[in-house]
């Protein structure tokens, strides 16, 4: 298919976007398989070093209470790279009673990723982009810095693990949800390349591998507000942050429950103890 064509009919199945939170949170139809946590951006020193620490403390006190199977944290987990954050960000991390997966963003790995900031992360971090499976579900954390500003060498491995993973996930008819840190867009399918979305082509081409492979939802960060689009079905989320929200939504995270054959529901959780 021509790549305007192609353009046109994702627009035309591409739902507008929402930044504001739906009256009522959907609810699964199916038993509860399991719940976990969307956060966003914990970017410490974006809204003041000290209370991002402080959040991010809070919070994760919080979803331990809470006890969901395990959090993902959708990049930009540090505002600067350097080891003081780094020995923060992993500190309170471990505070965490439940697995919590990791994917890289801008500010962790540079705007334009080198073999030695992937190189610092990874020592710092861990891997840069994995794979969980879960009760029948796939989880992808992939680099998007890898899509955004491609690095000889790299992209490519990426890419060709990120292809491999959802097809093995196909046969297993394994439902997929993607864990990054750029969402694919923000407003439409065709939008522009700018500071927040993928490049066009590079999207296009991920769009289509996400809707031929069974991924169900993308879940982001970076954009520092909340944005809801859905793509033929597959649920593309950016949530809240815990370091600084652009659209004056209050701190918190994101609460999803995953029922069978790919159904997802999420909703919006504050953070508590700001004022303690």
């Amino acid at each position: 298919m021509p790549a305007l064509a192609a353009i046109l009919l994702a627009f035309a199945f591409s739902r507008p976007t929402l930044e504001a939170e739906p009256n009522e949170p959907a609810k699964l139809s199916g038993p509860l398989l399991f719940s976990f946590v969307q956060m966003c951006d914990t970017q410490l020193g974006m809204g003041g070093y000290e209370h991002d620490v402080k959040t991010f403390g809070l919070a994760v006190d919080q979803i331990n209470k809470m006890k969901p199977d395990f959090v993902v944290i959708c990049g930009d987990l540090v505002g600067k790279a350097n080891d003081k954050s780094w020995a923060d960000f992993n500190r309170i991390k471990a505070g965490f009673k439940i697995p919590c997966h990791c994917a890289a963003g801008n500010h962790d790995v540079e705007n334009k990723p080198t073999a030695e900031s992937l190189k610092r992360y990874r020592e710092k971090v861990g891997k840069d982009y994995y794979s969980v499976e879960h009760k029948g579900y796939t989880f992808v954390i992939a680099n998007t810095q890898l899509w955004k500003a491609p690095l000889k060498g790299e992209s490519e491995k990426h890419d060709e693990w990120f292809k491999e993973v959802l097809v093995a996930a196909k046969k297993k008819s394994s439902p997929v949800v993607v864990v990054v840190h750029y969402p694919l867009f923000v407003k439409t399918p065709d939008e522009k390349e700018n500071y927040y979305n993928i490049p066009l082509v590079k999207r296009m081409e991920l769009l289509k591998l996400c809707e031929e492979n069974g991924v169900v939802a993308f879940l982001a960060g970076h954009t520092h507000k909340l944005v809801i689009n859905d793509y033929k079905g597959i649920q593309l989320v950016n949530g809240e942050t815990t370091s600084k929200n652009f659209d004056k939504r209050p701190m918190g995270f994101r609460w999803w429950d995953v029922a069978a054959k790919g159904e997802m529901a999420h909703r919006f959780v504050p953070l508590e103890g700001m004022d303690d």
